[in-house]
């Protein structure tokens, strides 16, 4: 696998031509009366042609804002990524925003999904973060690798993510 940072101009839909977002999810965590709970919620997650064109432009974005695009590639084909924003946030300016991190499903279980996230805390601890910020996916298993990466319940949520996404747990890292 080949790790780097993702330019610009490469972040197009053929970029993710073989990327496979494909998820099968049978399993949620859910915050009810304030307490986490394992709910059966069933559903494949995938992405259309109009979720790429939203993702190529938020990354494209990111790049040119500032923030950082990192891919793992096999062969020249992109296997996973990460994005993190440039702006540090929160009550006390600690937090950069882990926007994006997703691995093809033909490469999960492998090591990438950490490696992606290691690099991650790397580029936001030397850009003056102290934690990162993600507003993650609630199926078991994705809440199963953000555990494992050290990840906790955010002690501070970011509104606009939790109405983007009001069924994401919000977290957040040390760096």
């Amino acid at each position: 696998m080949e790790y780097r940072t993702v330019k610009e101009e490469e972040i197009d839909r053929q970029l993710f031509g073989k990327f496979i977002r494909h998820q099968v999810v049978t399993k949620c965590w859910r915050k009810e009366d304030g307490v986490w709970r394992v709910r059966d919620i069933a559903f494949v997650d995938d992405w259309s042609e109009a979720d790429y064109k939203v993702l190529t432009d938020c990354l494209r974005n990111t790049v040119r804002t500032g923030g950082w695009v990192y891919g793992a590639f096999s062969e020249n084909v992109l296997k996973g990524f990460a994005s993190v924003e440039a702006t540090i946030f929160g009550r006390n300016r600690e937090y950069m925003d882990l926007t994006c991190i997703h691995v093809s499903e033909d490469m999960r279980g492998k090591g990438t999904g950490k490696a992606l996230f290691t690099a991650a805390k790397a580029w936001a601890k030397a850009h003056g973060a102290q934690k990162l910020y993600i507003s993650a996916h609630s199926a078991v298993e994705s809440q199963a690798f953000y555990r494992a990466m050290g990840c906790v319940e955010a002690q501070e949520y970011q509104s606009a993510h939790v109405e983007a996404e009001p069924c994401d747990c919000q977290l957040e890292c040390r760096v």
